[in-house]
């Protein structure tokens, strides 16, 4: 917590978390709506030393993260990536017809979605703090590389979950990685893992919606779900699930 004059005492333990281990898994959803307040360091601390604890390949911890709030550097950074960022929701938008079909509906989930991802683009360099998770890459990079970087993405959101804020993993960096790269002095050898978005919701965390276990889980080979892949009492589905059959045995 901060001391007296506003700084972050060291000596501080992490704060307790809100939630229990199995219940954050289940309920951590991607938030994209913030409240208009900052971060405070005992929280970013929190949230940050998490993300370091993730596991990497022979314990290199070849992770790194920038973090960017209201700092000129920080302000310009976010400004460029937000400025992809509605571009990129304006061609989705359009490509994927949300505003056809149930998306004219005044209240439908295409609709709300669609409503959301536009106030997450106009809103994205508002968000009070964005981390650009980083991994330092090997002379021979290989394809289980990003086994060490995106187990501390996870570990963020998850941490913030527990501690009563949220976040979002975007990819929205990827068209302006170059000005990124000169703007924060990024090295050559540095792969930019994502853009994640972080803040308290203004909105909450809740059921996460997927597919049901049985689509999902396989045993012995692809494509047959064990007996036991049942899902729990009150699990809710994506739009894809469950499938009919499912529906009928209820």
């Amino acid at each position: 917590m901060p001391d007296d004059d506003g700084e972050l005492d060291a000596r501080a333990p992490l704060p307790a978390d809100t939630v229990g281990l199995l219940e954050g898994l289940t309920t951590t959803r991607a938030i994209r709506r913030y409240k208009d307040e900052p971060v405070p360091e005992s929280v970013l601390r929190a949230i940050l030393f998490a993300a370091t604890r993730a596991p990497t390949g022979t314990n290199r911890q070849h992770f790194r993260f920038i973090v960017l709030t209201d700092s000129p550097n920080a302000l310009a950074a976010k400004k460029l990536i937000a400025q992809r960022a509605r571009s990129a929701w304006a061609g989705m938008r359009a490509r994927d017809g949300y505003d056809s079909g149930s998306g004219a509906e005044g209240n439908s989930r295409k609709t709300r979605m669609a409503r959301t991802m536009q106030e997450f683009a106009d809103n994205f360099e508002k968000a009070p703090i964005l981390i650009l998770p980083c991994l330092i890459r090997q002379k021979n990079p290989s394809k289980l590389e990003a086994a060490s970087i995106y187990p501390a993405v996870q570990n963020i959101l998850l941490a913030a979950r527990a501690l009563g804020y949220g976040g979002v993993l975007t990819g929205y960096h990827l068209a302006v990685e170059d000005e990124l790269v000169k703007l924060l002095d990024i090295p050559p050898n540095i792969f930019i893992a994502g853009t994640i978005t972080l803040g308290k919701p203004q909105g909450s965390h809740g059921t996460v919606r997927r597919r049901p276990l049985s689509e999902l889980v396989f045993v012995d080979k692809w494509g047959n779900a064990p007996s036991w892949a049942i899902d729990p009492p009150g699990t809710e589905y994506a739009s894809a699930g469950p499938p009919k059959r499912a529906s009928a045995e209820k």
